[in-house]
């Protein structure tokens, strides 16, 4: 799966938050979007108001790319019930981000190596593809011979953030559990998302 290998501090920028959660905010010494240096900006059409706020939903669950985000709307559509609820669960409950919501890494893109490399279990089992659904009841926890790894026990221990309430966590197992799927009010987004106008959006343009 590619990964994305782009400056993260601009797209930082360019939603004015630091929306990574990475050690050096790269909101400190340049507050301004990319390009702006404190020039007024234009005010943005729907369309252009719809664009952004599909690029902040990407961004925050690793810079996903077009089709991943097009394909999850589509299955989203498919289950029964709320499609905007559905498409929230479905982002939420990829394996690196439970695993970033676990605390097991201090960034979304942290987490991403940490699956991608084998270092996370599902239930016991090594599963290294980061778009896994993880499942409600599923205990996801790291491989035993990765426990000493300086970046995850720093994660762990940081008072940076907390762990969603949809999530159990035990901090000497090195492992976490999902509790339930997640409401979108449980979701800690670094940045508001209007996710009705995103599916807008992308009933339109798929």
């Amino acid at each position: 799966m590619a990964r994305y290998t782009g400056n993260k501090n601009r797209v930082a920028r360019r939603f004015g938050v630091n929306i990574f959660g990475r050690a050096r905010n790269p909101m400190l010494h340049k507050p301004n979007p990319p390009g702006q240096h404190g020039a007024r900006r234009r005010k943005k059409s729907d369309f252009g108001l719809q664009l952004e706020e599909k690029q902040k939903l990407k961004a925050i669950y690793g810079m996903l790319s077009e089709r991943q985000l097009v394909s999850y709307y589509k299955h989203a559509v498919k289950k029964s019930g709320n499609t905007a609820q559905n498409f929230a669960e479905l982002l939420e409950c990829r394996l690196d981000n439970i695993a970033y919501r676990l605390k097991f890494a201090s960034t979304i893109f942290g987490a991403q190596q940490l699956v991608s490399h084998g270092h996370i279990l599902v239930n016991g089992k090594k599963v290294d593809r980061r778009s896994f659904q993880v499942k409600p009841g599923m205990v996801i926890s790291i491989k035993e011979k990765s426990r000493k790894m300086k970046a995850i026990n720093e994660a762990l221990d940081s008072g940076n953030r907390s762990v969603p309430d949809y999530l159990s966590t035990e901090r000497d197992n090195f492992s976490g559990q999902l509790l339930g799927m997640p409401s979108t009010e449980q979701m800690p987004w670094p940045i508001e998302i209007r996710l009705p106008e995103i599916c807008d959006f992308l009933a339109h343009s798929t």
